[in-house]
């Protein structure tokens, strides 16, 4: 690396010797010798259209394939930069293989332009990217997705919140003739997995089915082409994969599938003495007349059991379209586990008096030792807390150590390599007196 100044008096660029002339004209000379331009007029030359600032890639020195093209194609689109070779094969019906191979999803994959396009979520007023002498047009994929929905996601860890992203989901705008589903991953504003394929559909559960995050709260490795494995990052991919299969379930039909049948989960709850689990296996509205209920005023009517996914998943869900609200997405879970009243005719008033004596006999012994029961269940919560805690120590603990394990070996390498960048530049500078001291004897 070389260091210029820009001198405005004298409009020219004069060297900068940060570490001493003589490393300036070692580090120069061997730009020269390995690069495209055999002067340093050469090289200052492609300053001149960049202006006052900004950045300029110069591509050379390729190699060629066996059967002599090049390994970047510039010929096929003077714009562009493309991949040259085999290009995998779209595997879709024919009178839908145009549309799939022309899809932003699989044309980034080969051509540079689209995939700068996309490389960053938001782009400043004041910035662009130029590729071929033009200007590189910025492409949301947000704004591709029909049916769009926005879900919050807060990872908790020991009761605390380990980051907060909202994650935009929705059917890509040409499903589902198109084969494409995944999740396109950003880290402070620069993309790093695109169209992330987070499950395996079979049946075509999770076609077209596309989402767009920023999830500044992992972290990604050095190549910025992949996030570490880490605990926060297995935590997202799970979540991922439901935010796919539940969209799909609840919005296929809006695309021409058919809606699945929705499975009633199991529902446990926890009496109010921590008594053993009420296991409801299809969730119902309770009768209020049954006299097997007693007193129910605390549930109100029309009210129905509430599964406990839905304060525990931390997101929010609505209406194809619509951002949706929490409360929303409580009423909707509702609505789904609702029984209406007519499935249990009111039974006589004597009887449901009976009942309710009876019960109250029952129970009675039961009632006579509520302190013991609440400590009991106090000392099991704060068991389970310590473990968790634990657990998340123990984990946190092993990542530490694997990152210690990392750095070590990248230092030693980064050592070795600079061992080596010392031998070759001593060996060039050796030369290089050697080529002066041949000229001086000419």
């Amino acid at each position: 690396m070389v260091d210029y100044e820009f001198n405005t008096s004298s409009n020219t660029l004069e060297p900068l010797h940060r570490y001493g002339k003589k490393h300036f004209t070692s580090n120069l000379s061997i730009l020269l010798r390995w690069s495209p331009y055999s002067t340093e007029q050469e090289l200052l030359e492609q300053f001149d259209d960049i202006g006052y600032h900004g950045t300029k890639v110069v591509i050379y020195n390729l190699w060629f394939s066996d059967i002599g093209n090049v390994e970047l194609d510039f010929d096929s689109d003077p714009e562009d930069i493309c991949m040259n070779g085999d290009i995998k094969e779209v595997i879709t019906r024919p009178f839908w293989k145009t549309i799939n191979e022309q899809h932003i999803a699989n044309q980034f994959r080969n051509s540079l332009r689209v995939y700068l396009s996309i490389l960053y979520l938001r782009i400043p007023e004041n910035f662009n990217i130029i590729l071929r002498g033009k200007v590189i047009e910025h492409h949301n994929i947000a704004n591709d997705l029909k049916f769009p929905e926005f879900i919050l996601y807060r990872p908790h860890s020991g009761g605390l919140v380990e980051g907060t992203c909202v994650t935009t989901i929705g059917f890509i705008k040409e499903a589902p003739q198109v084969n494409i589903h995944g999740f396109n991953v950003y880290h402070r504003n620069r993309l790093i997995l695109p169209f992330w394929q987070v499950v395996n559909y079979s049946r075509n559960r999770g076609r077209g089915v596309v989402g767009v995050l920023e999830a500044n709260f992992i972290e990604p490795t050095h190549n910025k082409q992949d996030f570490e494995r880490t605990s926060l990052f297995l935590k997202l991919e799970g979540r991922l994969k439901e935010m796919t299969l539940e969209y799909w379930d609840y919005h296929c039909q809006l695309i021409g599938y058919y809606a699945r049948e929705k499975s009633q989960k199991v529902v446990s709850m926890h009496s109010s003495y921590g008594s053993p689990h009420i296991t409801v296996e299809k969730p119902i509205a309770l009768n209020y007349s049954s006299p097997s209920l007693g007193n129910i005023n605390a549930t109100p009517p029309g009210g129905a059991f509430q599964h406990p996914a839905a304060t525990a998943s931390h997101c929010l869900a609505g209406t194809p379209g619509e951002p949706i609200t929490d409360s929303q997405s409580r009423s909707r879970l509702g609505a789904r586990m609702k029984r209406t009243e007519h499935d249990h005719p009111a039974e006589p008033e004597e009887k449901r008096h009976a009942g309710v004596k009876a019960i109250a006999t029952k129970t009675h012994d039961e009632e006579t030792q509520p302190v013991d029961i609440f400590a009991n269940h106090s000392k099991d919560q704060e068991t389970m807390t310590l473990m968790q805690k634990n657990k998340k120590l123990h984990a946190e603990c092993l990542e530490y150590e694997t990152r210690e394990k990392e750095l070590t070996l990248k230092m030693i390498q980064l050592q070795n390599e600079l061992k080596e960048v010392h031998n070759e530049q001593a060996r060039l500078l050796a030369e290089l007196q050697h080529l002066d001291a041949i000229k001086e004897e000419k």
